[in-house]
């Protein structure tokens, strides 16, 4: 049940029939706006129910031409009241033609129509045209990982106020500081960073398979001794020495997207995808994880630190020829439920799992990203 097929076609009579639905719907959308009153729509739109977490029952969304990872990434955003609880709060742009360039906006749009609509999905038509305009390309099929990072930056770039930014940060971003540290004078170098997601290798430096998230999560944070080529250059000694590099954990979102790297380069340039099978549990808990050397956080901190999966983005198929889908457990139900583009239909902790992986199915359906949910925060 957990194993998903639904590849693309990708011929040009599809993407121009989609193409010519694009611009009917999107002129009709326009026409609409135009004619409804600015201020009625924008009380509307303020009043919108912030949770799009099968208030209506579970909604799928369409495909519009490979569209499968943003319907995918979608989901997991809409899903996550949190992020809707920010949305509902945006300033609306004040004409027409900057309501159709805003990210947030549509989003919001596409949120109230998944809401107030009795239909089993609806278009994200309006919304994949708002991207075009950012280079995010109609009837291409994007990676889950960029496409989720270009739309959290898009999201950020727009929202505007300020402190809605810092609460789309708070949610989101993870803080590490990195460490070089010199071998031969012990000169060390510390810089604090904030990243989206944690890219997470899924093989070692010996190209040996990482048997379980936890040991990615810890190879991730281990040193790294940095020799021969890859020597750094010393202010202190004057000249290029070996250094140890490392990571240390400062701070954890409410929000955490990890990133299985399943997608890596072969010695011909060529991207090769590991199908390997990898658990990920239910529950995460980075103390149990991570040495005290891996972290740099106090105990307060450190005791936020508890985390329970909340969405899976799926991949099947090919590096070049694939299709997303999303598993997410409802924050209202605690039931999963599978969202396959239009078709959506609720389905067991099992069927999660068959997202794994397995090593001699390499068209079969693998986890790419991962949310973890805080606990306390649920």
């Amino acid at each position: 049940m957990g194993q998903r097929s639904g590849r693309q076609e990708n011929s040009k009579k599809l993407e121009l029939a989609v193409s010519e639905t694009m611009q009917a719907e999107e002129k009709l959308q326009n026409n609409k706006e135009e004619d409804e009153e600015p201020m009625a729509k924008d009380r509307r739109l303020i009043s919108v129910f912030g949770v799009a977490d099968l208030k209506n029952g579970a909604i799928g969304l369409y495909n519009v031409g490979q569209s499968c990872c943003l319907n995918s990434v979608l989901q997991v955003f809409l899903m996550n009241i949190h992020f809707t609880g920010l949305l509902r709060r945006i300033t609306v742009p004040p004409s027409a033609a900057q309501k159709r360039k805003n990210v947030p906006y549509q989003m919001l749009l596409l949120l109230e129509e998944m809401q107030r609509g009795k239909q089993k999905a609806v278009s994200p038509i309006a919304l994949a045209c708002c991207l075009s305009v950012y280079r995010v390309k109609l009837f291409v099929q994007h990676d889950a990982a960029q496409l989720f990072l270009t739309l959290w930056n898009l999201i950020k770039k727009q929202m505007k106020m300020p402190e809605l930014v810092e609460e789309l940060s708070d949610l989101y971003a993870i803080c590490i500081q990195e460490h070089l540290a010199c071998q031969k004078c012990s000169f060390e170098v510390k810089r604090k960073s904030s990243m989206i997601t944690l890219p997470i290798p899924v093989l070692d430096f010996n190209s040996q398979v990482l048997k379980t998230l936890e040991a990615c999560l810890q190879y991730f944070f281990h040193p790294e001794e940095l020799t021969d080529k890859n020597m750094c250059f010393c202010e202190q000694c004057g000249r290029k020495t070996p250094f140890l590099q490392s990571m240390k954990l400062v701070h954890l979102p409410q929000t955490l997207t990890i990133h299985l790297k399943r997608f890596c380069f072969e010695e011909s340039a060529k991207i090769h995808k590991l199908s390997h099978y990898l658990p990920f549990p239910q529950d995460l808990d980075f103390n149990a994880i991570l040495t005290e050397d891996q972290c740099q956080a106090d105990d307060k901190e450190k005791a936020a630190w508890q985390y329970e999966l909340f969405a899976v983005v799926a991949h099947s198929g090919s590096t070049s020829c694939g299709h997303y889908c999303a598993y997410v457990r409802s924050l209202t139900e605690c039931k999963w439920y599978c969202f396959n583009d239009s078709e959506v239909c609720q389905v067991s902790w099992d069927d999660v799992k068959c997202t794994y992986g397995h090593s001699s199915l390499h068209w079969g359906e693998t986890a790419y990203l991962l949310t973890y949910m805080r606990k306390h925060s649920q």
